[in-house]
This record gives C-alpha cells, sequence and structure tokens, in this order.
C-alpha cells in the first residue's frame, strides 16, 4: 500500500492518560503520517490523544479530518483548526463516515470508544465488508490483553485461527507504518475461515 495519498483512521483515546509517553505516542503517529503524505481521519476532538494526533500532523503539514457527533460536539471539543470537519446526527453516522475513508486503520491506546472501533472494523473484515489494514499500536503492552483475549477465543473455538491476523499489533508507530506500507489484502481472506 503506498501512503502518499492514502488516508487512515486513527482511534485513540479523547482523554491524555496518566503517563504522557502516550500523548508523546500520539503526537509521533500524527507526525509520521503528515511526513508520508498520508490523512489522518480521526473522531474530530482537540482534547487528549485525539487532539495531539490532529495537531501533530496539522503542524508537519498534513491533511487532518474529523468526524464528530452532534451529541459530543462540546464535550469533546471539536477541533477548529481541521482541513475538514463533518458534524454527524449520531455515533453509527461517525463511525460509517470514518471507516468508508479510510484505507486503513491504526488505533493507540484508548477507552471503550477506542475498543469498540476496532473491533468493529475487525467484524466487518471478518465478514467481507472490507479488506483494509488494522494496526494497533500495543505501546507498553497497553493492548496485551485483547491480544490474549483474542488467543482465547480461538483456543475455545469461537473464532478461526486465521482472524487472528486480521488486527495486526505492533510495538511503535515506525513498526506500524512498515505493515501499512507492506499491506497487500489476500484475494482468499474469506476462504481461510469460512471452511473452518
Amino acid at each position: 500500500m503506498k501512503l502518499r495519498g492514502a488516508s487512515f483512521a486513527v482511534y485513540c483515546g479523547s482523554s491524555p492518560g496518566h503517563d504522557p509517553a502516550f500523548l508523546a505516542l500520539a503526537a509521533g503517529l500524527g507526525k509520521a503520517l503528515a511526513h508520508e503524505g498520508s490523512t489522518v481521519v480521526y473522531g474530530g476532538a482537540s482534547v487528549g490523544l485525539m487532539g495531539a494526533v490532529a495537531d501533530a500532523a496539522l503542524v508537519g503539514g498534513g491533511r487532518v479530518v474529523g468526524v464528530l457527533p452532534e451529541s459530543l460536539r462540546a464535550r469533546e471539543l471539536a477541533h477548529i483548526r481541521l482541513s475538514e470537519l463533518h458534524i454527524t446526527d449520531d455515533m453509527h453516522a461517525r463511525k460509517l463516515m470514518m471507516a468508508t475513508r479510510a484505507d486503513g486503520f491504526i488505533a493507540l491506546p484508548g477507552g471503550y470508544g477506542t475498543w469498540e472501533e476496532v473491533l468493529e472494523v475487525a467484524t466487518w473484515r471478518q465478514i467481507g465488508i472490507h479488506r483494509k489494514p488494522i494496526a494497533v499500536v500495543n505501546h507498553a503492552g497497553y493492548y496485551d490483553p485483547l491480544r490474549a483475549q483474542i488467543e482465547q477465543a480461538v483456543d475455545a473455538g469461537f473464532m478461526h485461527p486465521s482472524l487472528r491476523g486480521f488486527i495486526r499489533f505492533v510495538d511503535d508507530v515506525d513498526t506500524a507504518l512498515d505493515y501499512l506500507r507492506g499491506y497487500e489484502p489476500a484475494d482468499d481472506e474469506l476462504a481461510k475461515f469460512a471452511k473452518g
């Protein structure tokens, strides 16, 4: 996949987290995507990791598209300096717009909303709605429990082993970009687990 000209949905927290390293991670991702000539598509907020990704991408000369539901405009403090800001009727419309505009997905640490977004696009990939890459930056082992849950689901027979690879866990931003750069969807992706 060519990163220049591609758009990536970035899922992450609207809170900064307790460790300043989380904000630095988000800023690093925004800066790197801008440097690569990629567009950031994200939740539209000016606060937390979301704001750090957007600010760093903008400072780096990148294009940033925000998508924010009306109900969260005040709570998440809509970013006013974006390339584009779309206000949707609800969360469902927000997630659909972000996924549709994205060529791939990158997740940083976050809470319920971030987890739900990652699992939703993984589910959509499983049922054939898309074949886009999903990279989860597992900074300091933050996503180790999710990784373990996936393994448990496979071991218990609720997921075909081939589904493990639908979410690629990586340690840092550089590795995430390397994965996206080398990503090519397999033509027989669905066939691999349809028989299982």
